[in-house]
């Protein structure tokens, strides 16, 4: 991959990554809950989501699921009842009253964390068929393509997450300002309609015709 060709994706990886959506959601929603050190493992899993549909890409298997109706809508809809038992999860998430002890936080498991994001990710097929219709604009398919997949792989992955924890940093500051119980929980409505709004969403798309 040429200097040239490089720099267009590093760009176009930052308009990617910046434009909300679920994954932002899911990072701000991590942040929130678990502050920034814990939360962060939510945008770790998005990244091993990433990487799953870029190899799946690579591998040619989008080209198939990006053409069949029944893989399509298995995932779609399988990513609309994971964001709203997000949502959820949200809702009934308990606050806890900061007003004395501003470092009484929930703690989300790591593991439980990173399955979180792996699953945002993996649930949007629209993602998947976005990567299939712009990766290969990037590709010299002259040159060796392993090295090229793994160049868009460590690009997209790196910029992923350093957006991703500006997303999880700015929920976990808004935390410091929500000190009781009744601010907390609104938050939380908050977030759990925007899961919501992701969810119909993506039950909205609709594959694009062969």
């Amino acid at each position: 991959m040429s200097l040239e060709t490089w720099l267009a994706f590093f760009a176009a990886s930052w308009i990617i990554s910046l434009s909300p959506g679920a994954g932002a959601i899911a990072s701000m929603s991590s942040g929130l809950q678990y502050g920034f050190a814990r939360g962060y493992w939510t945008a770790l899993g998005l990244q091993f989501g990433l990487v799953l549909q870029i190899a799946v890409v690579a591998a040619g298997v989008g080209a198939i699921l990006a053409t069949s109706a029944t893989a399509f809508a298995a995932i779609k809809w399988f990513g609309v009842a994971y964001l709203l038992y997000l949502a959820y999860k949200q809702w009934r998430a308990i606050p806890a009253d900061l007003t004395d002890d501003a470092s009484i936080r929930p703690l989300g498991k790591p593991a439980a964390l990173v399955f979180r994001g792996f699953l945002v990710n993996v649930g949007n097929p629209k993602a998947l068929v976005f990567m299939l219709a712009v990766l290969p604009q990037f590709i010299n398919p002259h040159a060796p393509l392993v090295a090229q997949y793994l160049t868009i792989m460590a690009t997209m992955v790196t910029v992923d997450m350093i957006v991703m924890a500006g997303y999880t940093g700015l929920a976990a500051k808004v935390l410091r300002l929500l000190r009781t119980p009744r601010q907390q929980r609104r938050m939380n409505r908050t977030f759990a309609g925007l899961f919501v709004g992701a969810a119909a969403l993506l039950a909205s798309l609709r594959r694009a015709p062969v």
